[in-house]
């Protein structure tokens, strides 16, 4: 592979990568906002988004070490990027599964959340076992025994 292919092939790994980046970033973002607020899903999206792009540049620069030889320059350009391509679906699905775990612990988060600010009164109840009345769990009436 000669000069100028080697660049061309760096130069479009590259784009392809940045360009899968930043679709995942955006589009990752916008999935977690829903159980986040905008800020923290930003800043998690943004720790997902630089391992992908850590990951694939680093493979990337892996396949540009490899020597194709099918005797057209083209073709080992075609070749390569193929590979390219092959890792990253691959990083972008691995990303996704991710993403997806992320929400996931985000929405248990939530619910957690929601259930512990949920008033007492309409959660449970206490029964008094010696006389059989019920009252609320957060009832401060005091119970009455039968004399």
């Amino acid at each position: 592979m000669d000069t100028n292919s080697y660049l061309t092939f760096l130069l479009c790994a590259v784009l392809l990568v940045l360009i899968d980046g930043q679709f995942l970033y955006v589009s990752g973002s916008r999935y977690l906002r829903r159980f986040r607020q905008a800020d923290d899903a930003r800043s998690a999206m943004q720790l997902v988004a630089v391992l992908f792009h850590l990951v694939v540049l680093g493979v990337v620069a892996l396949i540009s070490t490899i020597s194709v030889s099918t005797g057209l320059p083209a073709r080992d350009l075609i070749v390569k990027l193929g590979l390219v391509l092959l890792v990253l679906a691959a990083a972008h699905g691995s990303t996704m599964a991710i993403l997806s775990r992320l929400r996931g612990q985000f929405r248990e988060e939530q619910i957690e959340e929601e259930i512990v600010a949920a008033p007492q009164s309409y959660t449970s109840a206490v029964t008094d076992q010696e006389i059989g009345e019920v009252r609320p769990s957060n009832s401060r009436a005091p119970i009455r025994y039968p004399d």
